[in-house]
């Protein structure tokens, strides 16, 4: 159901205030209460008042946004152009928050609703008892979308019609309109929330032809827990994805389901990446402590059962024989658990363990082994995305299944056999064998973050793997994802500030290896806390709003941003191709270890993968006068990136 109550203008002005209030409350799937009844009256007689002069329109009361979980106050057609109004009742201001949440409904319609891509949106916000109408006259940015209209009761009708008034004579099919397909693509913190509070992944993520496969690999995956389940198997099935493709989307759900629906599986979400479990972690407490009033220190308690981070989980089970309780366990990011020498390493020093002899990957499954009956392991892996010395890549979970668990059947990604995903000659012989099924179910192609980028992941490779020529032609098919370089830090702020609307969330970010961005007052070294900086309101000096702390690729990693500024320095330096180098002491020096050279390679395709809308990169002009960063460490950076196709913001 679209809306509550629809009405052309006939109905409107013919159905008297009770028939309309009885639509209202038999839609209504929540106790309506004294305060809400009184508000949809007086919402109805507003409305009478402002559309009197207007001959012809159709309207809906408590029109559903879905990727919010909420609804506009009233939609209203007319013509070809789309009204959304927001009313604050008994309000004499405009605060901001109100502001921007008919801003968000306005741009959530503009680039989810088929139907919408196309058409003027005006958002207007009515104070009911404000005594001016300060904002009043619209302007449409470049893709038709107004600044939201403030607008009090008295001039309500008057600033419909002046913005209806060069559509009134255009037709839409209001019917068609209403019904097209809905199209939300949902960062992953607020697909968390939704499929924490029991919504299906269908009803937050995109249902569109090019990413159908989101549903196709969740089925699929599901169709083998069961299959192991009815015949005792062991199964483990590794999928993968390009960046931002919804693999821990659909990890998320598939942990969700099995633990809703089959609770004696005790499915959980583990993940190797720290920041990403602490951001997932406060923002479901927060959501689940609002929604149902319990402190969030007891809600958080359910949360870290269901989302873990991998490590805690090895710990526990390090020198114990104890079967786990999970019967599914969905690793994300799996590329990233450690190798043997990283793990041995680590167990000894800090575990006090000193025959610890295994890499993650084979230990995590030797844990699972011990099962008696069935288990199913599912690793979710992301192409070009390690980044820290240590950890082992695809190749060593195939090596330790070859080498200690043939008894288990393995469904693997027909596209694991891209250079991306890196395997070895032993595990491009293994996955060959009769033990390995590959399928195409399990890769997800699409990317559900960049929303307006579908082809963000080739440009970013083609112009990390040095070829301009590629990336340029890659750049031209991103005609709705702006791109813009500069030389001047407070250029791309002022650029994210001007390109974010409503509650668009921006931040800066760089390579961990950028030291010498603290001229510029960029301090890589210093930290932040990801909850703090993906959660909080822009007030909060912590937060990414206030454009002052830089998170670097190991906060960021499978998490994202609207806009980002991405900021340069000389570690990933452009002669004649990509140079790397890190900073030590006093002076730059040479990357030469292959892997070392990867890691940086794949740090910079992190951060330049993080914004769903578009991206600021900024090249610092570097300074004759310091050697750690004269300007011709830069200049060649920014020659190849104009080479790429990419410009500075055009001026105003």
């Amino acid at each position: 159901m679209r809306a509550y109550y629809t009405a052309d203008r006939a109905k409107f002005f013919s159905d008297s205030d009770d028939q309309i209030l009885g639509e209202l409350a038999r839609a209504n799937t929540f106790a309506l209460d004294l305060e809400q009844k009184g508000a949809w009256l007086q919402q109805i007689r507003i409305l009478r008042n402002a559309l009197t002069a207007i001959d012809a329109f159709t309207l809906y009361f408590e029109f559903t946004i879905p990727r919010m979980g909420k609804r506009a106050d009233a939609v209203l057609v007319i013509g070809d152009c789309i009204f959304i109004i927001e009313f604050k009742v008994g309000s004499e201001t405009f605060d901001r928050a109100a502001i921007e949440q008919v801003e968000d409904y306005a741009l959530d319609l503009k680039n989810f609703h088929a139907g919408s891509h196309h058409l003027s949106i005006v958002p207007i916000l009515v104070a009911t008892r404000a005594k001016a109408s300060p904002m009043s006259q619209p302007e449409l940015a470049l893709d038709q979308v107004s600044k939201p209209l403030l607008s009090s009761v008295i001039d309500l009708g008057d600033i419909i019609g002046h913005a209806a008034a060069q559509h009134r004579h255009r037709q839409l099919d209001v019917g068609t309109w209403a019904s097209s397909g809905y199209r939300p693509t949902p960062t992953i913190i607020e697909a968390a929330r939704a499929l924490y509070a029991r919504h299906d992944v269908r009803d937050i993520a995109r249902s569109d032809a090019d990413a159908i496969n989101l549903s196709r690999t969740q089925d699929f995956i599901s169709a083998v827990i069961e299959d192991a389940k009815l015949h005792h198997r062991k199964t483990v099935c590794f999928v993968t994805g390009v960046p931002g493709a919804g693999k821990t989307l659909a990890g998320l759900n598939i942990a969700t389901q099995r633990s809703e629906s089959h609770a004696d599986e005790h499915a959980t979400f583990l993940s190797g990446n720290g920041p990403l479990v602490d951001v997932l972690r406060e923002a479901l407490a927060r959501d689940q402590s609002a929604r149902t009033g319990r402190s969030k220190s007891h809600v958080a308690r359910d949360v870290r059962a269901f989302i873990q981070n991998i490590h805690h989980f090895r710990d526990d089970y390090a020198g114990s024989p104890t079967i786990p309780s999970e019967h599914v366990v969905v690793f994300d990011e799996a590329q990233r658990a450690w190798t043997k020498a990283q793990a041995s390493k680590f167990m000894q020093a800090k575990r006090g363990i000193a025959d610890f002899d295994m890499s993650e990957p084979e230990f995590l499954l030797s844990v699972m082994d011990r099962h008696p009956d069935w288990c199913t392991v599912v690793c979710l892996i992301g192409g070009g995305q390690e980044i820290n010395t240590g950890e082992a890549g695809l190749s060593e979970w195939m090596a330790a299944i070859r080498a200690r668990f043939p008894h288990w059947q393995v469904h693997a990604s027909a596209q694991i056999v891209q250079p991306d995903y890196d395997l070895n000659r032993d595990a491009q012989a293994f996955i060959r064998q009769e033990q390995v099924t590959l399928s195409d179910d399990l890769h997800l192609g699409v990317s559900m973050r960049s929303f307006r980028a579908e082809t963000l992941s080739d440009f970013v490779s083609h112009l990390l793997n040095g070829d301009a020529e590629a990336a340029r032609a890659a750049y031209a098919r991103l005609t709705a994802y702006p791109i813009a370089i500069t030389r001047d830090l407070d250029t791309a702020r002022h650029w994210l500030r001007e390109k974010a609307r409503g509650t668009e969330r921006y931040g800066l970010v760089a390579s961990s290896g950028a030291h010498r961005l603290k001229p510029e007052g960029l301090h890589v070294k210093a930290g932040i806390d990801p909850a703090n900086w993906f959660l909080n309101d822009r007030d909060d000096v912590r937060s990414s709003w206030y454009l002052e702390d830089v998170a670097t690729e190991f906060d960021v990693q499978g998490l994202e941003l609207d806009w980002v500024g991405v900021c340069w320095d000389a570690d990933y330096r452009y002669v004649d191709g990509w140079q790397h180098r890190k900073f030590a002491g006093t002076k730059w020096r040479n990357v030469n270890d292959d892997f070392s050279q990867l890691y940086l390679k794949n740090a910079y395709r992190v951060i330049l993968t993080r914004a769903r809308q578009g991206m600021v990169i900024f090249v610092p002009p570097g300074d004759a006068d310091d050697p750690t960063r004269p300007p011709e460490f830069y200049d060649g950076i920014w020659r190849f990136l104009k080479d790429c196709g990419l410009s500075e913001p055009s001026p105003g």
